[in-house]
């Protein structure tokens, strides 16, 4: 008999309401993992796009011409 007593004294609605809830919650950090995955993805695409494409990476240019060294003679 105790094991008819705990079975009315589940309340099936509740625990219904609880699991389709948390489905919910799981739908939507799920939704939200995918959506920021396309937009850093498409981020990404964007920058890669946007450099040169057949050129090496150029240094930036300078505003004072470079000086040249002079070369120095060491005693041996």
């Amino acid at each position: 008999m105790p094991h008819n007593q705990n079975v009315r004294g589940v309340r099936w609605r509740g625990i219904a309401a609880l699991v389709v809830f948390d489905l919910l919650v799981l739908f939507a950090i799920g939704a939200a993992v995918v959506r920021y995955v396309e937009w850093s993805s498409d981020a990404a695409l964007a920058e890669f796009l946007g450099a040169p494409s057949n050129q090496s990476p150029q240094p930036p240019k300078l505003n004072q011409p470079v000086k040249s060294r002079k070369t120095c003679s060491s005693k041996t």
